[in-house]
């Protein structure tokens, strides 16, 4: 195993590094994928989540769709997605999607949601048109869905990830001891449960935790375990970074060196593929997964 970095001092921590700059978003592609979000009155979670990578991204000419409305019952205090009571369904959203994914040329498509809480399928019946139609415009491109904690309502995920997609993510987002503060309507036994069915169904599966919110190196180990024991075949790990006042302060801003351990660490440990560095995030690079 590798040496552990040494720890900086807690100023030095909150003072945000010059490894956070990122690209602005610029140049035809970028332009592209925004007249398509526009058009086709989508939402992305690169917008919605203040996502740093958007730039790059959008650059290269991909987005990760978000489906289901832009409002979220869930009130994460990392989460700039904003919080209340969602607006009735938009049935005609899985064939805009579909379009918009066609007419973007992309060879790998993510595509995310917000929290349904307040239906009884959490979504599901939305998530599988909008893979389903996906599929059948685009044969040829591969699907990764991020999808939302479903509160063991297990019928749900079944029809959530049975559309034909490559890879189905669920978030851990954080270690164990700081659930109640960061996911305080989420259950980290469950989600990890969430994770153990969709392996079981024959997906491959995927999550993503935050680093730089108080926890120990250990904490993250311990993590990477229980994901391990439960099924999970992919693990990204970023830099939280705090999306307004109202959210949860930064707690450190977590060295390169120490996300290179992370990623050498988890490989060993036996993970398929890691994705560990300051800016990224679940979707970045995803087509790296496949």
């Amino acid at each position: 195993m590798v040496e552990l970095p040494i720890v900086e001092s807690p100023r030095e921590r909150r003072r945000k590094p010059d490894w956070l700059r990122v690209k602005l978003p610029i140049g035809e592609n970028y332009k592209k994928v925004r007249n398509l979000v526009d058009k086709y009155n989508l939402n992305t979670i690169c917008q919605s989540g203040n996502c740093p990578n958007m730039g790059e991204c959008w650059g290269a000419g991909t987005a990760t769709f978000m489906i289901l409305g832009n409002t979220c019952t869930r009130s994460c205090s990392f989460c700039a997605v904003k919080t209340g009571r969602p607006p009735e369904y938009d049935e005609g959203e899985p064939d805009r999607v579909a379009e918009a994914i066609d007419l973007m040329g992309v060879k790998h498509a993510v595509i995310t949601s917000v929290n349904r809480d307040e239906r009884k399928d959490r979504g599901a019946e939305i998530w599988y048109q909008t893979v389903a139609k996906t599929k059948a415009r685009c044969p040829n491109v591969t699907i990764e869905t991020l999808i939302p904690d479903v509160r063991a309502t297990w019928w749900a995920l079944e029809r959530m990830i049975s559309a034909g997609q490559e890879v189905v993510s669920h978030n851990m987002e954080t270690v164990k001891s700081l659930y109640r503060k960061v996911r305080p309507q989420a259950k980290y036994d469950r989600s990890l449960e969430q994770i153990k069915r969709t392996k079981e169904y024959g997906k491959r599966t995927k999550s993503g935790i935050m680093v730089g919110l108080g926890e120990s190196h250990d904490e993250v180990f311990q993590i990477m375990d229980d994901l391990l024991e439960h099924g999970c075949d992919v693990l990204t790990i970023g830099q939280y970074l705090q999306p307004t006042k109202m959210h949860i302060e930064v707690a450190e801003y977590v060295h390169p060196d120490v996300f290179k351990m992370y990623e050498e660490v988890g490989m060993e440990k036996g993970f398929n593929f890691v994705e560990s560095g300051p800016l990224v995030r679940s979707s970045y690079h995803a087509e790296r997964h496949l």
